[in-house]
C-alpha cells in the first residue's frame, strides 16, 4: 500500500500549537521530516514550503515543550521526544490513508538506496523493477558507492554497506553474504600460466582497489589474502576490475556472482582464496515503516534469496 503524503494547508488554524494538544497537520509534518531528515524533501512532499515546515515544527515543539529535532550533519534527526511523537504522527496518517476511497490505497513516493557498485547493478536495479512493476507510482532512486554506513543517513532512505557497520539511532539487517576470488582471463592466463599454490603469485599482478581510497575496512583486509601480489590496474569501481581482469591486466580479486558471468574469466586458486564478506541493510527504523521503503526492503530480499547461491560463486 503506498501512502499519498496528505496536503496541507499553509494558513490551516495553528491554534492546536497552543492547546496543550498538537496539531494532526503539525504531527504529519514532523513525520515527513523525521523520514527523509530534511526540511526541504518534507516541503515537497507535503506541498508546502521551507518556512512553513519550520514555523510548524515550532508549534509542536512548543505544545509539546520540549526539541522534537536536532541538527545533524546535512539534515535533522528526531530526539527522543520527536521518536515518541511519531508514533502519534504514524496513528494519524493511517486514519487519513484509511479513507482513501473504496479503501485503496495506492503506494507512491521516492525510495533512495545507497549501496556498492556491483550491489546496485546485480540486485538493487532488479529489484527496483519488480517494485515498478508492482506499484508504479513508486519511484526508486539508487546512489552506487562504496563506503561505511552514515552516521547520519539525511536524504537517504536505504544503505546496503559491506560487512557489519556500527550505526546510531539505526537499524542494521545482515542481508546476505557474498564470496571474492582470485580470476584471471582465459588470455592472460595462456601467456603466463596460472598460479598452482598461494606461493606462486608473487609473479602476478593485482586488479583491486586503490588501497590509499578504500573506506570499507573489509574489502581492505581482503586483500590480505593474497598479500605478494604487486598492483596493477586499482579503481574505486569494481565494474573497473572485472573489465581490466577480462583485458588481462593481471589476477582481479572479483566479487564470484559478477565474474562468473563472464566465460572469458577463470578462477584460479578457487579454495585458498575464497574471500566470504556480509551485505548489510541500514535504515531509520522510522524509515522502515513507511509502505514504499518495505515494498522496497520486500523486493531486494526476494532477489537476495533467488541469488544466493550465485553470491557465493556456488551457482552451475
Amino acid at each position: 500500500m503506498t501512502i499519498t503524503a496528505p496536503r496541507l494547508c499553509e494558513n490551516a488554524d495553528m491554534s492546536g500549537a497552543f492547546s496543550g494538544r498538537p496539531s494532526a497537520d503539525d504531527l504529519l509534518v514532523l513525520l515527513a521530516v523525521g523520514r527523509s531528515g530534511r526540511f526541504v524533501t518534507a516541503a515537497d512532499a507535503l506541498g508546502l514550503n521551507h518556512t512553513t515546515i519550520s514555523r510548524r515544527i515550532a508549534a509542536l515543539e512548543q505544545t509539546l515543550g520540549g526539541r522534537v529535532l536536532t541538527r545533524v550533519t546535512g539534515g535533522w534527526e528526531l530526539t527522543e521526544l520527536g521518536r515518541e511523537a511519531l508514533a502519534a504522527a504514524e496513528a494519524v496518517e493511517s486514519a487519513v490513508t484509511s479513507l482513501a476511497p473504496g479503501g485503496n490505497r495506492v503506494l507512491e513516493g521516492v525510495v533512495r538506496i545507497s549501496a556498492t557498485d556491483g550491489f546496485s547493478a546485480y540486485i538493487a536495479a532488479p529489484a527496483a523493477a519488480e517494485v515498478q512493476r508492482q506499484h508504479p507510482s513508486i519511484a526508486v532512486e539508487i546512489v552506487a558507492t562504496t563506503r561505511r554506513a552514515s552516521q547520519q543517513r539525511s536524504g537517504l532512505d536505504l544503505e546496503v554497506v559491506v560487512g557489519e557497520p556500527r550505526v546510531r539511532r539505526a537499524t542494521a539487517t545482515h542481508l546476505a553474504d557474498y564470496r571474492l576470488g582470485l580470476y584471471g582471463s582465459r588470455e592472460f592466463l595462456r601467456d603466463h600460466g596460472a598460479p598452482a599454490t598461494i606461493d606462486d603469485l608473487d609473479r602476478y599482478p593485482l586488479v583491486y582497489f586503490i588501497d590509499s581510497m578504500l573506506q570499507v575496512d573489509e574489502l581492505d583486509l581482503a586483500s590480505g589474502v593474497v598479500p605478494a601480489m604487486r598492483e596493477s590496474v586499482t579503481s574505486t569501481n569494481v565494474f573497473v576490475h572485472v573489465e581490466a581482469t577480462r583485458a588481462a591486466a593481471g589476477l582481479g580479486l572479483l566479487p564470484c556472482f559478477m565474474a562468473d558471468r563472464h566465460p572469458d574469466l577463470v578462477r584460479v586458486l578457487a579454495d585458498p582464496v575464497a574471500v566470504t564478506l556480509g551485505y548489510w541493510l541500514v535504515a531509520r527504523t522510522e524509515t522502515l515503516r513507511r509502505p514504499e521503503v518495505a515494498a522496497v526492503v520486500a523486493a531486494i530480499r526476494s532477489v537476495v534469496d533467488d541469488r544466493r547461491d550465485t553470491l557465493l560463486g556456488r551457482a552451475g
